[in-house]
Protein backbone atom coordinates (compact mmCIF):
# COMPACT_ATOMS: atom_id res chain seq x y z
CA UNK A 1 0.00 0.00 0.00
CA UNK A 2 1.29 3.41 -0.68
CA UNK A 3 1.91 6.31 1.71
CA UNK A 4 0.25 9.56 0.75
CA UNK A 5 2.46 12.39 1.24
CA UNK A 6 0.76 14.93 3.68
CA UNK A 7 1.65 18.68 1.97
CA UNK A 8 3.68 21.20 4.64
CA UNK A 9 3.47 24.63 4.35
CA UNK A 10 5.17 27.45 6.09
CA UNK A 11 3.19 29.91 8.97
CA UNK A 12 4.45 32.89 7.98
CA UNK A 13 4.53 34.20 11.80
CA UNK A 14 6.22 31.02 13.58
CA UNK A 15 8.05 30.05 10.38
CA UNK A 16 7.01 26.84 11.80
CA UNK A 17 6.61 23.79 9.13
CA UNK A 18 3.47 21.94 9.58
CA UNK A 19 0.37 19.76 7.54
CA UNK A 20 -1.70 22.02 5.07
CA UNK A 21 -5.04 20.75 6.84
CA UNK A 22 -3.55 22.79 10.81
CA UNK A 23 -2.78 26.01 8.56
CA UNK A 24 -5.58 28.76 7.46
CA UNK A 25 -4.86 30.28 3.92
CA UNK A 26 -5.41 33.87 3.40
CA UNK A 27 -5.47 35.51 -0.10
CA UNK A 28 -5.01 38.55 -2.13
CA UNK A 29 -7.33 38.53 -4.94
CA UNK A 30 -8.00 40.51 -8.12
CA UNK A 31 -11.53 40.84 -7.13
CA UNK A 32 -12.12 41.01 -3.59
CA UNK A 33 -9.32 42.28 -1.96
CA UNK A 34 -7.99 39.97 1.03
CA UNK A 35 -10.02 36.56 1.99
CA UNK A 36 -9.84 33.82 4.58
CA UNK A 37 -10.00 30.53 1.86
CA UNK A 38 -10.74 27.38 3.85
CA UNK A 39 -10.65 25.78 1.01
CA UNK A 40 -7.12 26.37 -0.26
CA UNK A 41 -8.23 26.56 -3.93
CA UNK A 42 -9.02 30.49 -4.17
CA UNK A 43 -6.50 32.35 -7.02
CA UNK A 44 -4.31 34.82 -5.77
CA UNK A 45 -1.28 34.99 -3.91
CA UNK A 46 -1.58 33.41 -0.64
CA UNK A 47 -0.14 33.13 3.05
CA UNK A 48 -0.29 30.72 5.67
CA UNK A 49 -0.98 30.86 9.25
CA UNK A 50 -1.32 28.63 12.07
CA UNK A 51 -4.96 28.60 13.44
CA UNK A 52 -4.33 30.07 17.02
CA UNK A 53 -5.62 33.19 18.76
CA UNK A 54 -2.30 33.91 20.17
CA UNK A 55 -0.78 34.14 16.06
CA UNK A 56 -3.37 35.98 14.54
CA UNK A 57 -2.90 38.53 17.33
CA UNK A 58 1.20 38.55 16.85
CA UNK A 59 -0.06 38.68 12.31
CA UNK A 60 -1.82 41.86 13.37
CA UNK A 61 0.57 43.27 15.28
CA UNK A 62 3.55 42.73 13.26
CA UNK A 63 1.64 43.02 9.99
CA UNK A 64 3.19 40.69 8.70
CA UNK A 65 0.12 39.39 6.57
CA UNK A 66 0.28 42.93 5.08
CA UNK A 67 3.84 42.71 4.03
CA UNK A 68 3.60 39.09 2.55
CA UNK A 69 0.36 40.15 0.56
CA UNK A 70 1.82 43.18 -0.21
CA UNK A 71 -1.31 45.07 0.56
CA UNK A 72 -3.49 46.86 3.04
CA UNK A 73 -6.13 44.97 5.21
CA UNK A 74 -9.02 45.70 7.32
CA UNK A 75 -10.10 45.20 10.63
CA UNK A 76 -13.07 42.89 8.92
CA UNK A 77 -10.63 40.33 7.76
CA UNK A 78 -9.01 39.49 11.29
CA UNK A 79 -12.70 39.37 12.58
CA UNK A 80 -13.05 37.10 10.01
CA UNK A 81 -10.46 35.06 10.75
CA UNK A 82 -10.59 34.97 13.98
CA UNK A 83 -14.17 33.50 13.50
CA UNK A 84 -12.46 30.75 11.01
CA UNK A 85 -9.93 30.19 13.96
CA UNK A 86 -12.61 30.33 17.00
CA UNK A 87 -15.14 27.68 14.75
CA UNK A 88 -12.21 24.82 14.29
CA UNK A 89 -11.43 25.29 18.24
CA UNK A 90 -14.94 24.52 18.96
CA UNK A 91 -14.94 21.11 17.28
Amino acid sequence: MKVRKIPLRTCVVTKEVLPKKELLRIVRTKEDGVVADETGKINGRGAYIKKSMEVLEKAKKSKILEKRLETEMDDCVYEQIKEIIERGEER
